[in-house]
């Protein structure tokens, strides 16, 4: 990653320096009874309703398990242009989230593929850097 690159949604994700290993890890939470969860809010554990004290800022690895996978061929909103794949990933520290795979696909995902974060340009700031944004795609 180059320095100079700035996410899209730094509240959710961080972007690794270059020299960093590549892979951003996503702001998440741990409550004191466990529970871990994406993104990061203090509005109370979903297990035992604890909050405050109770729930911390956790950095969770962008490493994850393929649950489920959809091809977006039509798209309503003029924001994203169709064709994507949606994806369905559950972390190795526990949470399910949706996102976007790094690639459009027509091929057949298997659930259970190993997958990992990663962060792709979608766009430029008016000085001309580049502005990141969080994919997953599937383990080399």
């Amino acid at each position: 990653m180059n320095r100079s690159e700035s996410a899209l949604k730094p509240a959710l994700y961080t972007v690794p320096s270059q020299d960093g290993g590549g892979v951003p890890f996503l702001r998440g939470g741990r409550c004191a009874c466990g529970h871990v969860f994406f993104p990061m809010q203090r509005h109370g554990c979903e297990r035992c309703g604890g909050h405050g004290d109770t729930i911390e800022e956790a950095l969770l690895p962008g490493h994850g398990t393929l649950v489920a996978s959809a091809r977006v061929k039509l798209h309503a909103g003029p924001e994203r242009k169709a064709p994507f794949v949606v994806v369905s990933v559950k972390l190795d520290q526990g949470p399910v989230l949706r996102t976007l795979l790094e690639e459009d696909t027509d091929e057949l995902l298997p659930i259970g593929q190993s997958m990992s974060a990663c962060l792709v340009e979608v766009g430029r700031t008016g000085s001309g850097e580049p502005v990141v944004d969080l994919r997953f795609a599937r383990s080399r």
